[in-house]
């Protein structure tokens, strides 16, 4: 009989604290890091790891090129501020004459090509989690995920406050036990 491969996955890795950890537990990490300056120390962490997959890369609940935009204080020191780039343009903490452009991937195609279980998938996007959530339970991918550990961002986009109570809204009806919302 064989055994399977335990995968984890972390959407927003920065620079691999949470991926360190995933690694306890799992046989294989994926790592997506958007930042360019997170993603540098991200990938030297896990250098020479065959265990350990990284992309420069966002994710999103579809493939795109889109803007990542900087902390408004990332001038002053890009690792430590690059935990508030994001992709949403109306967050309040953001330069919007600073960003770079990037790849995004379709997380649910992306596990759907993993062909198997995931044991643990964390996300941590700045305030685009909602629609890939959305999109997992549409896809009944969520069912395939043992733990979702996802960080919302509502309290501090007070934008986001409507889509946040959709979905736990939505998580609750669904009576979905694997996705902590409340982990951080």
């Amino acid at each position: 009989m064989e055994l399977k491969q335990k995968i984890g996955i972390d959407c927003g890795a920065n620079v691999g604290l949470v991926a360190q950890e995933l690694l306890k537990q799992c046989d294989h990490v994926y790592c997506f890091e958007p930042n360019p300056f997170a993603f540098k120390l991200l990938e030297a962490r896990f250098k020479g790891l065959k265990n350990v997959t990284c992309f420069n890369k966002a994710v999103l609940e579809r493939e795109d090129k889109v803007k990542l935009f900087f902390h408004k204080d990332s001038d002053k020191d890009e690792v430590k501020w690059s935990t508030g780039s994001t992709l949403i343009e109306f967050k309040g903490n953001i330069l919007k004459e600073k960003f770079v452009e990037v790849e995004a991937i379709d997380l649910c195609s992306f596990i759907k090509k993993l062909d198997c279980e995931v044991e643990i998938l964390k996300i941590d996007v700045e305030g685009v989690e909602y629609e890939i959530i959305n999109k997992l339970i549409d896809t009944k991918l969520i069912y395939n995920i043992k733990n979702v550990f996802v960080e919302l961002h509502a309290k501090k986009i007070p934008e986001l406050e409507e889509k946040e109570k959709d979905l736990k809204k939505r998580i609750s009806e669904l009576n979905l036990k694997n996705i902590n919302l409340d982990w951080i």
